[in-house]
């Protein structure tokens, strides 16, 4: 069973740029190109990939440490295939959960996979929350990805006041749709939490529930999985902050050019307005903003963009300010 987030995932992408009809060739542009979307966790870095990709001919390329991972798809938040259009995703649920993937490993195949996307005249658009990956591929000189190619970071930002409250009812909401038997196999009394799959948060905060679960009665159990559901959610805000630290310090330490989507009007809103409001403040920006870098344009000559329902319009001034700005 999946989940799904009215916040940070779409039924229906919402935004296309109109294609010219000539294919998108990616050796015509000067220098191959990449994009990144960075953001804490549940901020709806999928959400804007998936729309990005409907917008360019894109594939994706996951850089969660934990999604790379196969199997607890519930606890790692693993965009669920209807809700990836039929984009391609690379690293996704693809390494075996009892290994260790390292940031070595991740950069040798997220290079195979630009490699193979960009022989296919498609965008690479590289998503999810580990900033070391990103950084070790991006700065690390073995691997020459400055040389090669220029990249445009996006970064869906939402202030952490809100943030954090999302991320409690999301935590609820994996429980509803059972985490709490995605989570059981895993348990091992003897298994190593610092390998693997096992690192993530859902999988160590649920071991003394496990352990004890069988022996205790229901009151204590209860409070066991109270316990733990809330540690949970600490260490997921945790989390969240320290992925946020990270892009501050990539942002204003290493001077990375980092264009943000502040996100936060989202996630006061609920419904269509949530969606109105994602669509105006975050996708259409980051088209515009992706449209700029691969095609060298500016502001006054940005692509039209298409409504949901298909008609073509040109963008706001304030959408295009906000391409510009961020």
């Amino acid at each position: 069973m999946t989940i799904s987030m009215i916040m940070c995932r779409l039924t229906k992408p919402l935004i296309y740029v109109p294609r010219s009809g000539q294919k998108l060739n990616m050796r015509q542009i000067q220098k191959e190109k990449v994009v990144l979307v960075m953001g804490a966790t549940a901020t709806g870095k999928s959400r804007l990939s998936i729309d990005l990709a409907t917008c360019f001919p894109s594939e994706i390329i996951n850089s969660d440490k934990m999604q790379v991972y196969e199997g607890l798809d519930i606890v790692t938040n693993k965009i669920p295939n209807e809700e990836q259009h039929g984009v391609p995703h690379h690293l996704l649920g693809t390494h075996n959960p009892n290994t260790e993937f390292t940031a070595n490993d991740f950069c040798d195949m997220s290079l195979a996979s630009i490699d193979s996307i960009m022989g296919r005249d498609r965008l690479p658009i590289i998503v999810g929350g580990s900033n070391s990956y990103l950084e070790a591929l991006i700065d690390d000189d073995d691997y020459k990805f400055r040389s090669r190619y220029d990249f445009c970071c996006l970064w869906v930002d939402v202030s952490l006041p809100f943030l954090h409250s999302y991320v409690a009812k999301r935590v609820d909401q994996m429980f509803d749709y059972g985490m709490l038997d995605e989570l059981r196999p895993f348990f091992n009394s003897n298994g190593d939490y610092s390998r693997g799959i096992r690192k993530a948060i859902g999988v160590p905060e649920f071991d003394e529930y496990f352990r004890r679960e069988a022996f205790v009665d229901e009151e204590t159990k209860q409070s066991l999985l109270e316990d733990a559901i809330n540690e949970m959610k600490v260490n997921t805000c945790k989390l969240a902050m320290k992925q946020l630290g990270k892009i501050h310090r990539l942002k204003n330490i290493k001077r990375w050019k980092i264009h943000r989507l502040d996100a936060t009007p989202v996630f006061r809103k609920q419904g269509q307005e949530a969606n109105e409001a994602w669509k105006k403040l975050v996708a259409e920006p980051s088209a515009m903003i992706v449209a700029n870098f691969l095609y060298n344009t500016n502001t006054s000559t940005t692509p039209n963009v298409v409504s949901g329902s298909g008609l073509r319009m040109s963008p706001s001034k304030s959408v295009i300010a906000a391409a510009a700005t961020c």
